[in-house]
């Protein structure tokens, strides 16, 4: 067992005959860290992306809103008025009449 672990910090399962497996063993091992790694970063750099997406959806929701609101104060008939009456129009005193047609029948 002693001579084991000393063949291994030495490094002799890699200069010896059959280190040919064990390179090949070595070599896989390496190829899936570097693939585990490349897809760690991928799912982070994605992570990311979710991330400020959602900002700009918070952004664009809340200007939505902000829009909305301000639209809704503007056709407000008080704010509509307000706005008439600073070009010299005022409302009608009288209210509007509804006009109805009748279709005559041959």
């Amino acid at each position: 067992m002693k001579n084991n672990i000393y063949h291994i910090l030495r490094g002799k399962f890699l200069v010896s005959d059959d280190s040919f497996k064990n390179w090949r063993i070595i070599i896989f091992i390496s190829l899936l860290a570097i693939i585990m790694i490349a897809s760690s970063h991928s799912a982070d750099q994605k992570v990311h992306d979710i991330a400020r997406l959602n900002n700009e959806v918070k952004e664009w929701r809340s200007a939505f809103v902000d829009g909305r609101s301000k639209l809704m104060r503007l056709k407000m008939e008080s704010g509509i008025v307000q706005k008439m009456s600073e070009k010299g129009i005022e409302p009608s005193s009288n209210p509007p009449k509804k006009i109805k047609v009748k279709k005559e029948e041959d």
